[in-house]
């Protein structure tokens, strides 16, 4: 068996490389959209897995984050390029909803922490009142410095994970990790 847990990107990389040993995955992502399962309810071939479907969550982080701060007329969103699944579906539900409020969206990519650093510093220059950080394994294992540059450059931020917020982060709305485990 492979267990594929860590999103999309594993995800697909497991599939693609076999459609004979026994896959389990874990991804934010609608597995049926990512062309891993044919249904929720039947994935059939060799794969099934758990969805948090964090990413059908991407336009409410926005709108949450525009009610706490209404006057930024500027919002950045980080991304990790390097997971393309992720990146593109949260980018289109982002700008449809950003679209939806008059808001302007710069999306920052960042594949590793010194891309983290450029970013923030790019999200200074577009003077963006509001930051929403998109979920990636990356940006989870880079949560203190990112925590520690929205702080810094005091620009309130929303994050999908509540680690985010117990670092010290402003705000987050998502799935709890916790309860995702598998026993």
């Amino acid at each position: 068996m492979i267990a594929a847990i860590g999103g999309a990107p594993q995800a697909v990389a497991a599939k693609a490389a076999t459609a004979t040993i026994p896959i389990v995955f874990t991804v934010g992502l609608d597995p049926v959209q990512l062309g891993l399962v044919a249904s929720l309810n039947r994935p059939g071939g060799n794969i099934t897995g758990v969805t948090s479907l964090t990413g059908e969550l991407a336009a409410k982080r926005l709108n949450l984050l525009h009610e706490l701060v209404p006057t930024a007329a500027v919002v950045a969103v980080l991304v990790n390029p390097s997971n393309p699944a992720t990146t593109e579906a949260e980018t289109r539900s982002l700008r449809d909803a950003a679209r939806s409020r008059g808001l302007q969206m710069h999306v920052l990519g960042a594949s590793n922490e010194s891309e983290i650093d450029a970013a923030f510093r790019t999200l200074v220059e577009f003077r963006a009142g509001a930051l929403v950080v998109v979920g990636d394994p990356l940006f989870e294992s880079r949560r203190d410095q990112i925590v520690a540059l929205a702080a810094r450059d005091v620009v309130p931020a929303i994050y999908i994970w509540r680690e985010f917020v117990e670092a010290g982060g402003l705000m987050s709305y998502g799935t709890d990790l916790a309860d995702e485990v598998i026993e």
